[in-house]
């Protein structure tokens, strides 16, 4: 059984800004503790990708993505938080699809699956990985099985 909740439209957010710092010599325990700092404070996403700088030190280049109006604070937590001495900033346009969700009724129980939506059509489908995580520990079965049968329910739906 699947149930529907209504849609978030197609569009593009053209006020938004991505920011980003190189960092090395910060402590790998701090990244995860900013990063959660970050997305309380409103960052859209935060993700950090392994970089080699000046001397060939190793590195940590630290990017977000937020509104223009978050600037403020997201500059306020990387000075205070990182051992960053500059910020790059640059606008940006995100283009976020129609997003639908909807609740698939297991034999455990019913996950929210999110759908993205491109001109009409179904192009995304993922269910909500917390809500499957805790029908897997709740009846102590594998979460690969919680998802193959959100597919298999979803499958029968069409």
């Amino acid at each position: 059984m699947v149930s529907h909740f209504p849609p978030s439209n197609e569009h593009l957010d053209d006020q938004m800004v991505k920011m980003e710092v190189n960092l090395d010599d910060i402590p790998g325990e701090w990244l995860g503790y900013v990063m959660d700092l970050l997305f309380e404070a409103g960052a859209n996403d935060v993700f950090y990708t392994p970089i080699y700088m000046k001397k060939n030190r190793p590195g940590v280049l630290l990017q977000l993505l937020c509104s223009q109006e978050h600037i403020n604070t997201m500059k306020e937590i990387l000075f205070k938080e990182t051992t960053t001495l500059g910020i790059r900033y640059y606008p940006l346009t995100v283009h976020r699809l129609e997003r639908m969700f909807r609740k698939v009724t297991t034999e455990w129980g019913e996950v929210t699956v999110k759908e993205g939506i491109y001109e009409g059509h179904v192009v995304q489908r993922a269910p909500e990985f917390e809500e499957c995580k805790s029908i897997a520990q709740l009846h102590n079965i594998p979460l690969k099985k919680v998802y193959e049968m959100v597919w298999k329910a979803l499958g029968n739906e069409n």
